[in-house]
């Protein structure tokens, strides 16, 4: 009896995970549901094993979390605020007219400035009248807003944050990113820009839980450094991570796509990319191109025109990113006893009882 239970577990194992679209469908949540069924019934022979697929099988499809609806957003802001953010609401009601339930906006999606310094005069604090105002818009549409790249009263009276806010549907601050990352380049072919002369660097890497998953918060320039995303995938275990940016029009056809991918592929996350696009002023223009990426690279979402305002919608699916890192585990194949991390010590606690060899 002891023989046929050992031949019947091995033989419903590959029998399950042989099931290649079966398998891809369901995720882990499957593989879950069925590891914990042969190891609660000891005494089953593999008749009862095969007779119960059915039902296990059923039971972890009902339970699987639908895919949720995200939009990466698409604008033209100016220096005038009442008028961005008019389109800000108007893309707050296609997005919720569309069943999004997280809109992220663009870096500078309240004020783009069209002199050096004017920031500081339009700079507020997180709970002042601008704020509100976006707050209502969440609570009102009954949208999670991503708002990424506002000008946050900085440490003194020369210098604002570059901040990232996070807004559930009843308009809460649920977390902020102050940006790291500064653009001080003179672009080839482009503009001279000294983000650091009115603006002060954040110190925190952000990551908070919402209905799409784990979001890892970041902004625009950002993106060129991979070492805060793995940070934010292996460390802060996010699964979405939003990157609200302006990218000039020089930098933008050469390098966002790219750089995008990169990040969803390398992390294994999903990618929000809000983007500025057109010309803001006579100084400067962004490339625009608003996408979504799933976590194995492919452009799941675009606006088809990449100087129009408007929207990208695409889907969360919790088991297509289950299955991705399934099937590819990189978290148990890093070395960071050879090339280091500061994350080192978190990736050891997370896999309890692991000696170094599970890190090979």
């Amino acid at each position: 009896r002891e023989r046929e239970r050992e031949m019947g577990c091995s033989s419903l194992l590959l029998l399950v995970c042989g099931a290649g679209t079966l398998t891809q469908c369901l995720g882990n949540r499957l593989h879950s549901t069925v590891t914990h069924f042969l190891r609660n019934t000891p005494n089953c022979t593999f008749t009862h094993y095969l007779t119960r697929l059915n039902s296990t099988v059923a039971s972890a499809a009902s339970t699987m979390a639908p895919p949720l609806k995200v939009a990466a957003a698409q604008m033209t802001s100016t220096n005038d605020s009442e008028a961005n953010f008019h389109i800000c609401a108007g893309l707050v009601q296609e997005a919720a007219s569309a069943g999004v339930k997280i809109l992220s906006l663009p870096e500078c999606f309240s004020y783009m400035s069209s002199r050096d310094g004017d920031i500081l005069t339009v700079a507020e604090p997180l709970d002042g009248p601008r704020m509100q105002r976006y707050q209502a818009l969440a609570r009102d549409s009954g949208l999670w807003l991503s708002l990424g790249g506002f000008q946050e009263r900085g440490p003194d009276e020369m210098h604002i944050f570059n901040t990232h806010i996070l807004l559930d549907d009843l308009g809460n601050i649920r977390s902020c990113y102050r940006k790291i990352h500064l653009f001080d380049v003179d672009v080839p072919g482009g503009p001279v820009l000294k983000e650091s002369k009115f603006t002060a660097p954040g110190s925190e890497v952000v990551a908070v839980d919402s209905p799409a998953g784990r979001l890892g918060l970041t902004v625009c320039y950002d993106l060129r450094f991979p070492e805060i995303y793995q940070q934010l995938r292996f460390k802060e275990n996010a699964e979405v991570l939003l990157v609200p940016s302006a990218f000039t029009k020089v930098t933008g056809a050469a390098h966002w796509e790219l750089l995008l991918r990169a990040r969803a592929v390398e992390t294994q996350c999903y990618v929000i990319a809000a983007a500025q696009t057109g010309k803001h002023n006579e100084k400067r223009e962004s490339y625009g191109k608003a996408m979504v990426i799933d976590p194995w690279g492919s452009v799941i979402a675009h606006c088809s025109d990449r100087l129009a305002t408007g929207i990208a919608v695409g889907e969360i699916d919790q088991d297509f990113l289950n299955s991705v890192r399934t099937r590819m585990p990189i978290v148990q194949h890093r070395r960071y006893d050879i090339y280091g991390s500061s994350s080192l010590q978190q990736q050891k606690a997370d896999f309890p009882g692991h000696n170094k060899a599970s890190f090979l």
